[in-house]
C-alpha cells in the first residue's frame, strides 16, 4: 500500500502557530506579498524599531514579543537580506503608506508617455487647430508631446514657413507645456519635444469644461425644473 504523505511535511512552526506561504492574489497590491507577524519564516532578523533605530540582530521569537510590547506589527521590508530586515510598525499605516507612495511613483510614469504630433508647413489653420487641442490633451494628462514637421520636394526650399508654423503651434499650447529645447531642422524634418507644464501652473483642460457642460446639461434634462401651477380662483356662491 502506498502511504499518503502529509502536505504538512513543508510547513514550518512558530510560536504563533503553522506557517503558510503569504497570500498573493492576483493583481494585489505589493502590501499583500508582504510577510508579518507569524509568517516571517527566519530564525534571526535585523529590527528596525518603532522609532527608526536599528535594534540589531535578534531572534524572531525576541522581536515579536518586542512588536505585542509596543502594540504594533513585526514587518518584514526586506525578505532577500541576511538576515530578513523587519520594522516594528503598525501594518495599517504601513500599507497605506505603501499604497501611497505606489500611487506617486505611477503619476511619475506618465511624463515617461511621449505621444507624437505629426505637421506639415502648408496645413490648414483648421487641421493645425486639431492637432493642438490633441497635443493640449495629452499635455494635460502629463504626458509629453513630441512635433515632427517634414518637409517634401521643393518645400525644403522655404523651410521659414516650417518654422512659423511650429512658432504658432508653441505659442497656442505655451499655456499648458514648454519646449525642451530650441526646434531644429535635422534632414527634411524640423523635432521638437514639449513636456507638460506643473499642474499648479498649467491651465485648465478645455475639454474638461466641455465634459462638465454637458454633464451639467444633462442633469437638467433628467431634472427639469417643474413651473409653478397656476392658482385658480375660486368664486363662492352664497
Amino acid at each position: 500500500m502506498r502511504r499518503k504523505v502529509s502536505s504538512r511535511k513543508h510547513e514550518a512552526t512558530t510560536p504563533e502557530g503553522v506557517l503558510s506561504r503569504p497570500y498573493s492574489p492576483r493583481n494585489s497590491s505589493p502590501a499583500s506579498f508582504i510577510r508579518i507577524n507569524g509568517k516571517i519564516r527566519a530564525r534571526e532578523v535585523r529590527v528596525i524599531g518603532v522609532d527608526g533605530k536599528q535594534l540589531g540582530v535578534i531572534s524572531l521569537n525576541d522581536a515579536l514579543a518586542q512588536a505585542r510590547a509596543n502594540g504594533v506589527d513585526l514587518v518584514e521590508i526586506a525578505a532577500t537580506a541576511t538576515p530578513p530586515v523587519c520594522r516594528l510598525v503598525d501594518f495599517g499605516k504601513f500599507r497605506y503608506e505603501l499604497a501611497k507612495k505606489e500611487k506617486e511613483s505611477k503619476k511619475h510614469q506618465h511624463a515617461t508617455i511621449v505621444k507624437e504630433i505629426q505637421l506639415s508647413p502648408r496645413i490648414d489653420p483648421h487641421d493645425l487647430g486639431v492637432k493642438t487641442d490633441h497635443a493640449v490633451n495629452f499635455l494635460c494628462e502629463d504626458m509629453k508631446v513630441k512635433v515632427v514637421l517634414k518637409f517634401r520636394g521643393r518645400e525644403m526650399a522655404h523651410t521659414e514657413f516650417g518654422f512659423q508654423v511650429i512658432t504658432k503651434f508653441v505659442a497656442d499650447i505655451a499655456p499648458y507645456g514648454h519646449p525642451d529645447f530650441t526646434p531644429k531642422l535635422v534632414g527634411r524634418s524640423i523635432t521638437l519635444m514639449i513636456s507638460p507644464l506643473p499642474r499648479n501652473k498649467r491651465a485648465k483642460n478645455p475639454r474638461q469644461d466641455e465634459t462638465d457642460h454637458e454633464a451639467s446639461r444633462a442633469k437638467t434634462a433628467d431634472n427639469p425644473k417643474r413651473s409653478p401651477s397656476c392658482k385658480r380662483n375660486h368664486t363662492f356662491l352664497r
